[in-house]
């Protein structure tokens, strides 16, 4: 033992000369008198000296990060055998709580490399960037006349003379799988008769297509024809009359889903469709969401998609694109170095995708081209002027004028290939319709192509027939990025259709449902990694035949259910009530069946003997962590129920590090230990378990156990009735404020009441320091270990009110009455200050709201911000809006940051000459502000609406009551709120830039800077050759991952005198580089599609990250590999049989599979391999 601490010291020592050394150099360099000139201007006669020093200093870093990676990897097999347990806090003479120092060190080790892509530099910049074109127009909303958004749109008779123009006439059925009635309700209503009468239909003519989207309601459709309609379907794809656009499982919504879903849904729709129809998505097709981020191109780009559609986009932006014919542009990744990300994307350049507002500028008259509109139907025109049958007598006039609004349309594009669609919600329902639509174009197109006078060739296409003929036309193949087209990166947030109707409450409305949304896909994905890995295991060990591998039918069934449930009318929120309640229900039932996949899977995996295992679904091995009574009720708890045997817990951590976590456990008495299962004591803390402000619930008590939790494992826990020393108990202050309250304590846990309102108090760990009002309970400021000053983080609660006017906010559009008032609640809080071993919180009880920061003493990760839950109910509001506003002293000025589906960062910009509610943009998992010495990030564990209104400010709105239609079509307001629980995680992170000693990676960036590369600058925006682009620290990925992956909780079901030998499961045999994400694995479906086949796909996902802030006590060794890693030796216990490639939906391999089994992946990209465990 004493050998092993002096090679760790020794290791440690040649570390740090290592380290040492190389900021030398890098000092030595900076600091060279010959290098005076600045901002790159040097002279040429220098520029190939200094080459050939940056290429030294790359060889030296390379070097010295080589030396660093051989001694982190000796100290690395010096600790791992000699893990130890975390120590045991103990208490000061001053009252407060230590934790003793970690006994295993930990450190961070990144490459030079890996910082060097949050630097930028490389790239050329777009033609139309999304930030700077907000920036540019003028949002004046001039009456364009016919199309009033527009413009008035002028040709000369003898344009298409040398060029005819061609016209492909799409079309569509969009079909909501959930809106206005259930899924299975439009299903039966409307969308089997579409589907029937489009295979009848199509089969009258060869020249017809049709296009289709929605896979949910195509399978379901499929599972109930004959194998002859089947085979017509198959016959209509293959001749390319019929073309599945997108593929997904639904059209989703874009602001909020988080990527792991949107993924998750493609992947679940392209495979539908390879195994039953046998056909590969080409182009994407997305009319409905409310608004577009960058992250669908990137991932349909990744699935081989050459081209893709969009219609929801901000009418000054369409009129701003249509006056400079930029609707169709390649769509880059802001942060991609080599245009490997773009894809081609056509804009529609009009008010909506139905028949009047899809033929040309004038809805009057195209909506005399939608003959499901002919006199005597159920619709008609609102321009007053119907439709006419087209005769022989009648065609050349109709003819010409609707080729009239064709060539006004096209002089809107580059080419003279045109894009008409030709549909709307729920259409070609009856055989009637396809007839009338159908039959009346066909004969205005044979006269329009009989006319060679006219220069028009005119069709009926699918989206793909389009995309062709335009690449054919410029002579490209699909992909590539056509001569003269302008290339754009950023998104499409947040959306106008009209006036200052701004569609951004729907990134908060029913925040209940986005909250339940996070808890699914965490657990699928859990249920995902655990289930391939026991099922793996089993095989190897030949006891598959005793393993359940009927859960991959609920695996199948949660995938589908949460795939449906981004659907852009679910998760958005803007369904009907009772459709709210049917997602509910269907997301609710895949949670309990994914909880028992995870329990069978955890149980087999973490037995010592595995033939001794015994699936027996009555008695289920292990409990469940929480129980939910109904879709629409928050989870209890379960209670633990202690006896004279020792009761066995499983904690299953979903992260692929390490992690040192607080795990909470109900138990029902006052005298519990928990101990590893070597027996070894673990630190925990007593609380009491609250039921209300005042009230404990009785006999019932949280234990608090703090556990080293393996990578992706599973660790067994004991917990022992016990009479000997007590538990670490916390202690309470109850502050009254005044108030008349009953209040019923435990003598167990001290409580100390005070009538009065508290005085400012603080909290604090080894590395933060909150303060919070006494009056309010709110948080005041915070200070970092080392740093003199407390920064201001003040917080408050706001409401928002609505319009008096006519138009009001409703489900879809914000439309507040000015900017927010202070929450004034009917009492005073109650605040409830809690101080322990393992955390310290503050609880304050409004009348509306009960929020609880609480403060971790650990080290680590969950040690280096606070947690934040706010329980929001708000069900007696009328038409108000509850916001919760941070105010600090950060210099953002108007910018501030926003994710996009958890996957990247959106630099945004507080626009002033927009209205307030412009200001509004999704939040899925973080948002932050920055100056050149902080950064403040909210990190969030379910989508809402964030903003920054002001600078050094940010602000999110927790739920919103409304009680009327906003005239979108929903028909009802918001008045199914819920009790509904916000779950946050604030971080304040030091730039080491701020600090002139800070070290390495400042001398780095300063270095580049200085060495005249773009995008040093470290600023409010991050600006890098004209492209915003900015990336969370590792720390910040980190919290949001142990924010978002909550560790699971699972009792041994009941006391057993003898129970079967357990031990702790350990999936992987070396650590993951920490820029890396598991995002899936995902065992493939067998033949029969209930059952398991030998694949899964494996999908990673490495993270960009800036170095630029501070980061030190992660509590595990976080190192990086410049995107390499071996995936051979990742599993233990298990060897890679095969891998394979693939595109990111698994429909293409990506070359041969290759020989070696070590991977390399750049920044963000994301990629599957097929790959078979043995």
């Amino acid at each position: 033992m004493k050998l092993k601490k002096q090679v760790t010291v020794c290791g440690a020592a040649i570390f740090c000369v290592a380290v040492f050394s190389l900021y030398l150099m890098l000092d030595r360099v900076q600091h060279d008198p010959t290098r005076h000139q600045s901002g790159g201007n040097f002279p040429r006669s220098q520029i190939s000296v200094l080459q050939n020093r940056i290429e030294q200093l790359e060889q030296l870093l390379e070097e010295n990060h080589e030396i660093i990676s051989h001694i982190k990897d000796s100290v690395l097999e010096l600790t791992a055998h000699t893990e130890g347990q975390p120590a045991l806090p103990h208490h000061t003479p001053n009252g407060s709580w230590v934790l003793p120092p970690e006994s295993r060190p930990s450190f961070l080790s990144v490459s030079p490399q890996d910082c060097q892509f949050a630097l930028g530099g490389k790239g050329q910049s777009p033609d139309l960037q999304m930030m700077a074109v907000y920036s540019l127009l003028p949002f004046d909303n001039q009456d364009g006349g016919v199309w009033k958004q527009g413009f008035d749109i002028t040709y000369e008779p003898n344009e298409w003379d040398m060029e005819p123009l061609q016209v492909f006439v799409v079309p569509h059925s969009h079909n909501d799988p959930g809106w206005i009635k259930t899924f299975d309700k439009y299903y039966y209503d409307q969308t089997q008769h579409i589907l029937n009468s489009m295979v009848l239909k199509m089969q009258e003519d060869p020249r017809r297509r049709f296009i289709w989207s929605e896979i949910s309601f195509f399978s379901k459709w499929w599972d109930n024809i004959s194998a002859q309609k089947r085979a017509a379907v198959r016959r209509l794809v293959g001749n390319g009359q019929l073309e599945m656009v997108t593929g997904g499982w639904v059209m989703p919504d874009e602001a909020n889903s988080h990527y792991f879903a949107m993924i998750d849904q493609l992947i679940e729709g392209h495979q539908w469709l390879e195994k039953n129809i046998g056909v590969t998505p080409r182009s994407g097709w997305a009319v409905d969401p409310f608004g577009y981020s960058s992250t669908m191109p990137y991932l349909l780009k990744r699935s081989n998609l050459t081209g893709m559609l969009i219609q929801r986009v901000h009418y000054a932006i369409k009129k701003h694109f249509a006056a400079t014919q930029n609707l169709e542009f390649m769509w880059r990744q802001t942060w991609d170095p080599d245009a490997s990300t773009d894809i081609f994307c056509h804009m529609m350049p009009f008010y909506s995708y139905d028949v009047p507002h899809t033929c040309g500028p004038d809805p009057k008259i195209c909506c005399q081209f939608d003959f499901k509109r002919l006199p005597g139907g159920r619709i008609n025109c609102p321009w007053k002027v119907p439709p006419r049958a087209i005769t022989d007598a009648n065609v050349a006039e109709r003819a010409q004028l609707l080729l009239d609004q064709y060539r006004k349309k096209s002089k809107l594009y580059r080419s003279k290939v045109l894009l008409v669609p030709l549909g709307d919600d729920f259409r070609y329902d009856k055989p009637q319709e396809w007839d009338a639509q159908f039959l009346n174009y066909q004969r205005i197109f044979d006269f329009l192509n009989s006319q060679p006078n006219l220069h028009v060739q005119a069709q009926f296409g699918t989206l793909s027939d389009y995309f062709d003929a335009l690449y054919k036309k410029v002579g490209i193949v699909p992909g590539m990025r056509p001569p003269g087209f302008p290339v754009l990166t950023g998104d499409f947030f947040s959306y106008a259709d009209r006036e200052d109707h701004y569609w951004t409450g729907y990134f908060t409305s029913r925040p209940f449902y986005k909250s339940l949304d996070r808890v699914l896909e965490a657990h699928l994905r859990g249920a995902e990694i655990l289930f391939s890995l026991a099922l793996a295991h089993a095989r190897r060990t030949g006891t598959d035949g005793r393993y359940p591998v009927s859960d991959y039918a609920l695996l199948s069934n949660a995938r589908r259910n949460l795939g449906l449930f981004q659907h852009h009318d679910a998760i958005t929120g803007t369904a009907k009530e009772a459709v709210a309640v049917d997602y509910g229900s269907r997301l609710l039932h895949s949670l309990t069946n994914l909880k028992r996949v995870i329990i069978n899977a955890a149980h087999y995996l973490v037995l010592w003997d595995k033939n001794t295992y015994h699936h027996d679904p009555a008695a289920p091995f292990l409990g469940m962590d929480d129980m939910r009574a109904s879709q629409d009720s928050l989870p209890e708890k379960t209670v633990v129920k202690l006896g004279a045997l020792p009761r066995f817990l499983v904690v299953f951590n979903p992260l692929e590090q390490e992690r040192l976590s607080v795990v909470p456990v109900l138990v029902d008495s006052l005298h519990t230990h928990v101990l590893s299962e070597e027996g070894q004591p673990l630190p925990c803390q007593l609380s009491a378990h609250w039921g209300s402000a005042t009230n404990v619930v009785p006999d019932v008590y949280q234990v608090s156990v703090l556990a080293r939790l393996p990578a992706l494992g599973l660790r067994v826990l004991q917990l022992h009735k016990s009479f000997g020393r007590p538990t670490l108990a916390s202690s309470v202050r109850l502050y009254l404020h005044g108030r008349d309250l009953p209040v019923h304590q435990q003598e167990a846990v001290p409580l100390h009441v005070f009538p009065a309102a508290a005085n400012d108090f603080c909290l604090e760990n080894q590395h933060l320091r909150a303060c919070f009002s006494g009056r309010s309970g709110l948080l005041q400021s915070i200070r970092q270990a080392g740093e003199e000053q407390e920064q201001r983080v003040s917080s408050e609660f706001l409401v928002y009110g609505t319009r008096t006017s006519k138009d009001k906010s409703g489900a879809y559009l914000f439309l507040p009455d000015g900017e927010a008032k202070p929450y004034i609640p009917k009492d005073p809080p109650v605040v409830r200050v809690t101080e322990g071993p393992l955390f310290s919180e503050v609880a304050s009880y409004y009348q509306h709201v009960q929020i609880m920061v609480r403060l971790y003493n650990v080290p680590g990760v969950e040690g280096l911000s606070l947690e934040v839950t706010c329980l929001v109910d708000i069900r007696d509001h009328t038409n108000k809006e509850l916001a919760l506003r941070f105010s600090t002293d950060i210099e953002s000025d108007d910018t501030f940051f926003t994710d996009l589906n958890g996957f990247q960062i959106q630099p945004r910009r507080y626009q002033r000459k927009l209205p307030l509610q412009a200001n509004f943009y999704p939040m899925p998992t973080m948002a932050y502000i920055q100056d050149l010495r902080s950064r403040l990030t909210l990190h969030t564990a379910q989508a809402l609406g964030v903003s920054s209104l002001a600078s050094g400010q940010l602000e999110v709105v927790l739920d919103r009551r409304l009680m009327q239609d906003d005239n979108r079509g929903l028909g009802q307001g918001l008045k199914d709120n819920k009790r509904t629980c916000n779950r946050f995680r604030l971080l304040l992170e030091r730039r080491s830039t701020a600090n002139k000693s800070s070290g390495f990676f400042s001398k780095l960036a300063s270095m580049f800077k200085a060495l005249g590369f773009p995008g040093a600058r470290t600023g409010s925006p991050e600006v890098q050759d004209g492209r915003p682009v900015s990336f969370p620290s590792l720390l910040s990925h980190l919290t949001s991952m142990h924010l978002n992956a909550e560790a699971l909780v699972l009792p041994m079901a009941q006391e057993k005198p003898s129970p079967p030998a357990l031990r702790s499961f350990l999936p992987l045999s070396t650590t993951l580089p920490c820029d890396f994400h598991i995002l899936n694995l995902r065992t493939l479906q067998a033949e029969d599609d209930s059952l398991p086949s030998a694949e899964a796909a494996l999908i990673l996902h490495r993270k960009g990250f800036d170095c630029s802030l501070e980061a030190k006590n992660l509590g595990f060794n976080c190192t990086t590999s410049q995107g390499r890693l071996a995936l051979g030796s990742l599993f233990q216990g298990l060897e890679l049989g095969s891998l394979q490639p693939t595109s990111l939906t698994l429909m293409y391999p990506l070359g041969a599979a290759p020989n070696s089994t070590s991977i390399h992946l750049d920044p963000m990209e994301i990629a599957t391999f097929r790959i078979r465990l043995v």
